[in-house]
């Protein structure tokens, strides 16, 4: 793995740096010495990174006078921001942040003298399910739903873009990003904890997952990495992991024997349906949607040995590792809880009880 890196008092911009994977981006780009400059939205919380050198502009980074301010003399620029699905959120927001926003601020890159590389993001969600595991990154697009269309439709539209302009583009694609602080994938750790699963449709499932610190320092490796230069990269472990040796790496670190309990996936959609589409129009969020069953249902398997063997990109977390890590980390803040005959796992996995940074 190379020992390049970003010279120090480099201008960078980074968007969605408030987000999961950005703050954890944010960090290490001002851990690094870099000129930073981040969007945020009006209404996001800034305050936890309090006396970092950051220079933040405040607006939408659909909105092109805020990325003609925030893109100015920047020689990188780290697009991490997306639209997650909330009641409140329309589809013209999707289309807003994944593809309006690409299109600003690839276009105000390319007047930046001294630009030097576009990292952009996309999803391993654009092939959908997976019908003939591992997908490499040719595998066929199949975006099932709002969020991951207007993920293709980025992509698409950047990747041409750089081939007509001349834009220095590396896109990734990240498989499912969970660590320390994550909330998406809480509800797994919880369960585990609780002592039953569900299976959907009495499934399996292959799932491909990368740790947020591993996501982050790839996004500063492919930054100088000349290989990673305008090319296009799924960003995950070495190999899948099956949800039910998903759910027993927890249960292993937590003290707990899982139930599984079978679903039937075709009446648990039709309820998903209905509760999101009736508590979107109350503007709540829907403690069920498609979506999240889908992650139940549909396996991500991929072929990463494009980021492993042709770029020679080295994770720090294997699955079980990073999976322990995390369920240690939600133990200790209290974000999952164990019954009282439990608890003496912290007295029995001290190493595992380690805090990691988050966002």
């Amino acid at each position: 793995m190379t020992d390049r890196k970003i010279p120090e008092g480099t201008p960078v911009l980074i968007t969605g740096g408030t987000g999961f994977t950005g703050s954890v981006l944010l960090r290490k780009l001002v851990e690094n010495k870099l000129k930073v400059k981040a969007i945020a939205r009006p209404s996001s919380d800034i305050s936890r990174f309090a006396g970092m050198d950051i220079e933040w502009i405040r607006g939408d980074v659909y909105d092109p006078a805020v990325v003609e301010q925030a893109t100015k003399d920047v020689e990188y620029i780290f697009h991490v921001a997306a639209a997650f699905r909330e009641a409140k959120i329309g589809d013209d927001i999707y289309r807003k942040v994944h593809v309006d926003s690409t299109k600003l601020l690839a276009q105000a890159a390319l007047k930046q003298p001294n630009f030097k590389r576009f990292l952009h993001t996309s999803t391993m969600g654009v092939h959908g399910h997976i019908e003939e595991p591992p997908a490499d990154e040719e595998y066929r697009f199949s975006p099932g739903d709002v969020y991951q269309k207007t993920k293709v439709e980025g992509e698409l539209w950047i990747r041409d873009f750089s081939a007509q302009k001349g834009l220095p583009l590396t896109v990734v694609r990240p498989a499912a990003i969970y660590g320390p602080g994550d909330r998406r994938l809480l509800k797994i750790f919880k369960m585990a904890a609780a002592g039953w699963f569900p299976l959907i449709g009495s499934r399996n499932t292959l799932y491909h997952l990368i740790h947020v610190e591993d996501l982050a320092e790839f996004y500063l490796f492919c930054a100088t990495e000349p290989k990673a230069l305008n090319d296009y990269f799924l960003c995950g472990n070495r190999t899948h992991v099956e949800l039910k040796q998903f759910v027993n790496y927890i249960a292993e670190l937590y003290g707990t024997k899982v139930r599984f309990v079978p679903i039937p996936a075709g009446p648990l959609f039709v309820l998903g349906d209905i509760c999101e589409f009736v508590c979107k129009k109350i503007g709540i969020e829907p403690p069920i949607y498609r979506r999240r069953i889908a992650f139940f249902t549909k396996d991500r398997s991929l072929n990463t040995a494009k980021i492993h063997e042709h770029l020679g990109f080295k994770t720090k977390f294997d699955n079980e590792a990073g999976i322990k890590q995390t369920a240690s980390w939600y133990l200790e803040n209290k974000w999952v809880t164990l019954s009282s005959g439990n608890k003496k796992v912290q007295a029995e996995h001290p190493s595992a009880m380690t805090s990691s940074a988050n966002g």
